[in-house]
């Protein structure tokens, strides 16, 4: 029997609706689905342009709301709590399984539970969020309606009614999580970014002409670009020189263990190593840089003031001392996967040992050379730890990622804070779309 005959067997054994079928079906099934997210995205927007309303009333069912109960729970002793929390998560998750188990299935009585699941859910869930009261008519009718059109797109599914409920119960935590944690924030800071610092009036692109044109905007955005191009190049490149020449060499392990352990130390940790390293003070020397400057009978420099990038330098030698081992450990492995037949056969045909290495060894481990890159580059790009401990920002030592964190913490700066963060993004989307599409081509080809 054929796998083709196989898929068939598979295919009609699932229980199918006229409407999955039917080309006409399936086409007013995409129109209405398409016009109920039209609906749900002018809903959304009504929601955020709404005008506030002063100390706004909230409202609940009735005297539950997820704050009474941890307000409650709170009150109630630590040995308690402990089952409490047992017990509601056991609530949860046994009503989750009820759904996808039974729901599913055919029948009027598990119809009707499908419908009430996906009408009382949404508005059960927004209601125990307490929203305001200004906003609960939107809140209701989105909720209500994004029911709905899961309900009805379930109804007329190809699959059979039941498919694609179990299939948005499945991807529901997930997809909430990923909602509330990444794309509702990106969204906010992409909307912010165009509001003064308070976020109450509409300033267009003012916040950008700011980043890239004030010496605090401007001076974050070339050292990140700095730090992007020099960090991942120095790391990758100490780290793959470093595991070749102590490939199956005598203390191998021990070798490798002395580079990868800067990789264990946090950025914090990190900084203030290398800040006792560049001390600076007048008279005995504490910094080992200093102490050996005027040991030679030069004064001593404080080398996180030098200026223009010399001290930036300074901060990017502490990146690429964490950073070298992660390289190292990464590129060995790859280059013990390189197999000995084509070096042998390359050795065979005359080559020296840097036409072995350019020739064979970095074509194979050329996927492992990229993960490396676009990994350092991005932590680059985010690094803030290590600015923060040592220069605080100052004297033209900011980046993007520092800078983002001191204009909304420091001088209260919303539209600042959200113009940096969108313009941190944009130097990272291209690393992250590269990646996306080099593991797609690796399914591809495996």
């Amino acid at each position: 029997m054929t796998l083709t005959t196989l898929d068939d067997q598979e295919t009609t054994a699932l229980p199918q609706t006229t409407h999955g079928v039917d080309g006409k079906g399936r086409a007013i099934t995409r129109v209405v689905v398409v016009a109920g997210f039209i609906l749900i995205a002018a809903l959304l927007f009504l929601l955020i342009i709404s005008t506030p309303v002063e100390d706004p009333a909230r409202i609940a069912l009735g005297p539950m709301s997820l704050n009474t109960f941890f307000l409650w729970m709170g009150d109630l002793h630590p040995l308690l709590q402990i089952p409490v929390v047992l017990l509601v998560f056991g609530l949860v998750v046994g009503i989750v399984l009820v759904l996808i188990e039974y729901a599913p299935r055919p029948g009027r009585g598990y119809f009707i539970m499908r419908l009430v699941a996906c009408l009382l859910i949404p508005v059960l869930a927004f209601m125990l969020l307490r929203p305001y009261s200004n906003a609960v008519l939107y809140v209701v009718a989105i909720a209500l309606l994004s029911g709905a059109l899961l309900f009805f797109a379930d109804y007329r599914s190809r699959q059979g009614a039941g498919y694609l409920f179990q299939l948005i119960l499945f991807m529901a935590p997930a997809a909430i999580m990923l909602l509330t944690g990444l794309i509702y924030p990106a969204v906010a800071t992409f909307f912010k970014s165009f509001f003064d610092k308070k976020g109450e009036q509409f300033v267009g692109l003012e916040n950008y002409i700011w980043v890239f044109t004030n010496p605090v905007g401007t001076w974050s955005v070339v050292n990140t670009l700095i730090w992007a191009l020099l960090a991942p190049t120095i790391s990758v490149a100490f780290g793959l020189a470093y595991a070749v020449f102590i490939d199956r060499a005598r203390g191998e392990k021990v070798l490798k263990v002395l580079v990868f352990m800067p990789v264990a130390i946090s950025f914090v940790g990190a900084g203030i190593i290398w800040k006792f390293m560049y001390d600076y003070r007048q008279g005995d020397q504490l910094g080992l840089l200093n102490a050996i400057v005027t040991a030679f009978g030069g004064d001593p420099v404080n080398w996180l003031a030098v200026q223009p990038l010399i001290n930036t330098f300074m901060l990017l030698i502490v990146f690429i001392w964490t950073q070298t081992g992660f390289a190292m450990v990464i590129l060995s492995a790859a280059i013990k996967a390189v197999p000995a037949e084509q070096l042998e056969a390359a050795e065979l045909d005359g080559t020296n040992a840097w036409q072995r290495f350019t020739n064979v060894t970095v074509p194979g481990i050329r996927s492992s050379l990229i993960v490396v890159l676009t990994t350092i580059t991005i932590m680059s790009l985010k690094v803030y730890d290590i600015v923060a401990v040592m220069t605080g920002g100052r004297d033209n030592t900011t980046v993007l990622g520092f800078e983002m964190v001191n204009q909304q913490q420091r001088f209260q700066s919303y539209g600042h804070s959200s113009a940096l963060a969108v313009v941190l993004f944009i130097f990272v989307l291209p690393l992250i779309i590269y990646n996306a599409r080099a593991m797609t081509k690796q399914r591809e080809i495996r």
